[in-house]
């Protein structure tokens, strides 16, 4: 496969693959514990993995998602054979996504790790990971920086990833009938991510920002009209 057409599913591979080749395989990186090269095993199983679960639904016979134990072969490889089940496997990505996209609706719906996904999310997601890892090799350059900050990026990881993480994290809460838990994420010129947890669950969306100094706003209107505007601008 030419390296335009993966590059054009997964535009984030490139960067990830200087990352990795300016750093030896034993290098730490942010990801506690683990080394350059525990990172591409990772990431050779989650494209191996995304791939083998699109593949299976777009040809009809649906498979479970394995667990983290599917990056056990890898582990077992040779430097220079994990480097090519890397690529081979984004390679893979790339033909399934292509194939899926062009035959089933990007709405269709897609069972991954328990939780059901939309046919576009794959690419999405091993993208997203690409992101996620290369910052954990480089820290915040500037390519790391504006990739963490793309929109996109935020909706998948709030709506794919946030909501099934947040449902495993809420089970080890223990807040009572009247505990509540709320705290929001804010990124200068983005709406705020909102994770809240109170007795019947917990909860993560997108949030408009609100002025950290309410005096920059000024209305004669009267606190009961104000709630009427803001009930109706609530829809947008």
């Amino acid at each position: 496969m030419s390296p335009t057409r993966v590059e054009a599913t997964l535009p984030e591979l490139a960067p990830f693959v200087r990352a990795v080749q300016a750093r030896r395989p034993d290098d730490g990186t942010w990801c506690e514990a683990w080394t350059v090269r525990d990172v591409l095993v990772h990431q050779t199983g989650n494209a191996g993995e995304l791939a083998r679960v699109l593949r299976a639904f777009h040809a009809g016979a649906p498979v479970e998602t394995r667990g983290f134990d599917r990056e056990e072969p890898y582990r077992r490889m040779s430097d220079a054979e994990l480097w090519d089940a890397f690529l081979n496997r984004c390679e893979q990505l790339t033909e399934v996504t292509e194939a899926a996209v062009q035959d089933l609706s990007p709405d269709t719906e897609v069972m991954w790790t328990s939780r059901s996904v939309r046919v576009p999310s794959f690419a999405e997601h091993m993208r997203e990971e690409l992101i996620l890892h290369r910052w954990a090799l480089t820290g915040d350059d500037r390519t790391a920086v504006r990739a963490l900050t793309e929109p996109w990026m935020t909706e998948h990881s709030v709506f794919s990833v946030g909501r099934p993480l947040l449902r495993r994290g809420y089970a080890g809460l223990d807040l009572g009938p009247e505990g509540r838990v709320e705290g929001r994420l804010r990124t200068p010129g983005m709406d705020d991510v909102v994770v809240a947890a109170d007795a019947e669950g917990g909860s993560i969306r997108l949030a408009g920002r609100r002025p950290a100094d309410p005096s920059r706003w000024h209305s004669s209107a009267g606190p009961e009209t104000l709630r009427r505007v803001r009930a109706l601008l609530s829809g947008y």
